[in-house]
């Protein structure tokens, strides 16, 4: 009973010979007027139409398995904070100060988009050394760049979504984790624009474990901590070096540019 399956391939291709080889039959007879050449050709014919349709219908649903298959793997979402689940508008904000342009691109280069804000996120300093790293880079603004740095909380805004979107995927069963680049100043003073936390698992944030996104270390980090396969993980970031980090390590990734987007990416994956 365990070769039946080769004995039927076995018996399979030698009728599809015995069928294939009666037009050729016919023709050695030498009248290719009579009907039973005329009807085994055709039916040559159609058997070959046939091998072909179910050969397509096979790789298809093949194919079909194999994607519910690896849907079916997804067991766990982790996602990103900034720019997924809270918003991060530090543009809006330094517009606020009333600054004038050279004077504003200047302190912005010295804050949010100078090399000490990321470091800031790993949490090797106190507050205090990261703000004087940034005033050290334009000392002019010393004064300003204080002031900027004190009220950087005021950036970050819960996403309208996040906390629907969170609540229903752990309605459904998946198990969800935060790995997120943060500061412990900013973290400490925007738990109120993160109330999707009450729906995760666990979490990881950069300034506790001090290691960085798109850093190997960090993802092993949240990996081991809670005991996650990488095949069962799915990680959602809005940045591309972070997803490829991830990706290094086997695990599925979503490069976040807005929620319809992103749930879509999911549902593709199998998590509706």
């Amino acid at each position: 009973m365990k070769n039946w399956k080769k004995y039927a391939a076995i018996i399979a291709v030698i009728a599809l010979l015995a069928i294939f080889c009666l037009p050729m039959y016919f023709a050695l007879k030498g009248d290719f007027s009579q009907k039973e050449f005329m009807a085994s050709l055709f039916t040559v014919m159609f058997v070959a139409v046939m091998c072909y349709v179910i050969l397509m219908l096979f790789k298809y649903l093949n194919r079909k398995k194999e994607e519910q298959g690896a849907a079916g793997m997804i067991k766990n979402v982790i996602f990103d904070v900034g720019l997924v689940l809270v918003e991060f508008n530090w543009q809006t904000y330094l517009d606020s100060f009333g600054f004038e342009k050279e004077k504003r691109d200047r302190i912005a280069k010295a804050t949010f988009q100078g090399p000490v804000w990321d470091e800031r996120d790993r949490g090797v300093y106190d507050e205090e050394t990261y703000v004087r790293q940034c005033q050290e880079l334009d000392p002019e603004y010393a004064e300003d760049i204080a002031r900027v740095m004190k009220d950087t909380p005021k950036t970050i805004h819960r996403m309208p979504y996040a906390e629907t979107w969170t609540k229903y995927l752990k309605s459904q069963g998946y198990h969800l984790y935060i790995l997120s680049n943060y500061s412990k100043y900013m973290l400490d003073r925007t738990q109120k624009e993160m109330p999707f936390r009450k729906y995760m698992d666990g979490d990881v944030f950069s300034c506790d474990v001090r290691q960085l996104k798109p850093e190997a270390e960090i993802y092993r980090t949240l990996l081991d901590k809670y005991q996650l396969k990488p095949e069962e993980c799915v990680f959602i970031d809005d940045r591309e070096v972070n997803c490829k980090g991830a990706e290094n390590l086997g695990i599925r990734t979503i490069c976040f540019k807005n929620f319809k987007q992103a749930a879509a990416e999911l549902e593709k994956m199998g998590v509706k």
